[in-house]
């Protein structure tokens, strides 16, 4: 492989395991919040265990999330040089805005949540896990924002060879963001939903004592999920209108759509081959849409199911098919981010620098190193996360720390012996 393939595959692997601790954390967020709420409002104990149990398994995602993104930083001085030099000007101006609210804001309201379970009154308490989850999706508007841009350059001047923003406003509406964030909004909410409901199903297949709490929890999973799956198709269907002609073109598989987009991409900027990879543009949007119909019909079909509480607590079938489908939402966000960003290429800005262009004058052995670093340390991440995940979950709420008010044990001081 040449280097600008190694660097390509680095950032594909590493942005990529980023992007799916980001849709748990969203997905997840957005069901704790709404459980609090009914637990605020209600006074009730099953809703408030509920939201210790699934606000755990919520921070331990985030927090392994945040580790992953801040490695993931050092790519674009490392590896990438060439983009932000040419292009840093503007869409770093979205990525500053996104640091700041994830790191400022929703890192220090999560803090305040965690740490401030019985101590706080309890709608101060609730309007902190709110915070935290709208600046959850502030922080993806603003990325999304970013590699909107990279997909659809809107709002800037190109003067002495870079770019330079002069449009913030165009920048913020670009279709391209817009349509995507919601479309990705959509499948993190999927994406939470059926972790809950597996787990819920997973204990409710062991005969949990906690069928209560895992019948409800089964529940709100699915009622999310079913329209969740129906709100990301819609956008999704909406995105293809923001498709760049050579991505459109490969996606159709028409040699005639192909040869008309590598003709006036040839008419714009000279001799070249604009098209993306077919394979990868084709296989990825067939496995992403593959996947959603069937994500689709079990949520519909699940939705019927639940409906019946002897069902909910007895059918072993459904619990074991919630259960194994817990991977499938992620492999369908993965799916969909590899269409959306291959078919971009060979551009890192669309139309304007190519990504052999972007990388920094880096050499095939330094690259190989950097790319054995960081998959090792985002394996061992994802290893960790899935493990802690994992655990946790098997658990149940007996065992959660989180907002866990009761004293623990006297020990006697030990005897003083000379």
């Amino acid at each position: 492989m040449e280097t600008v393939d190694l660097a390509r595959l680095q950032f594909a692997l590493t942005a990529g395991a980023h992007f799916l601790f980001v849709a748990l954390t969203l997905g997840l967020a957005t069901l704790v919040a709404v459980i609090q709420t009914w637990a605020t409002l209600t006074r009730s104990p099953v809703h408030m265990r509920m939201t210790r149990f699934w606000g755990q398994l919520y921070i331990i995602n985030y927090a392994m999330g945040i580790v992953t993104g801040l490695v993931m930083e050092f790519q674009l001085g490392l590896s990438w040089s060439g983009l932000t030099e040419f292009a840093g000007n503007v869409f770093g101006s979205s990525l500053a805005i996104e640091t700041i609210v994830a790191f400022f804001i929703e890192s220090t309201f999560l803090g305040l949540w965690i740490f401030g379970w019985n101590k706080l009154n309890r709608w101060a308490h609730l309007a902190l896990i709110w915070v935290v989850t709208l600046t959850a999706y502030a922080s993806a508007f603003w990325i999304l924002i970013s590699n909107g841009f990279l997909q659809n350059p809107v709002g800037y001047q190109l003067k002495d060879g870079v770019l330079r923003l002069t449009d913030f406003g165009a920048l913020v509406a670009n279709p391209a963001a817009l349509v995507a964030f919601f479309h990705i909004g959509g499948g993190a909410l999927v994406v939470g939903g059926f972790l809950m409901a597996g787990v819920s199903a997973y204990h409710l297949a062991k005969r949990t004592a906690e069928q209560d709490f895992f019948r409800k929890s089964l529940r709100i999973g699915i009622a999310v999920a079913l329209p969740a799956t129906l709100f990301t198709a819609t956008f999704g269907g909406i995105g293809f209108d923001t498709l760049q002609p050579t991505k459109l073109a490969a996606w159709s598989g028409s040699a005639r759509q192909m040869a008309e987009a590598q003709a006036e991409m040839v008419a714009a900027h000279g001799p070249g081959d604009y098209l993306p990879s077919l394979e990868w543009v084709r296989t990825s949007g067939i496995i992403m849409m593959s996947l959603f119909a069937l994500l689709f019909f079990v949520s519909g079909a699940s939705f019927l199911l639940m409906l019946i509480r002897p069902v909910v607590r007895g059918f072993r079938p459904w619990h074991w098919l919630l259960t194994a489908l817990i991977p499938v939402p992620f492999v369908t966000m993965i799916a969909g981010w590899i269409f959306r960003e291959m078919g971009r290429q060979p551009w890192a800005v669309y139309g304007l620098l190519k990504t052999a262009d972007a990388m920094s004058p880096v050499s095939y052995g330094q690259i190989r190193f950097s790319l054995t670093a960081f998959v090792t340390v985002f394996a061992v991440l994802i290893v960790v996360n899935y493990w802690l995940l994992a655990r946790t979950a098997r658990k149940g709420p007996g065992e959660v720390a989180l907002g866990d008010d009761r004293p623990a044990a006297e020990t006697p001081a030990p005897a003083l012996t000379f």
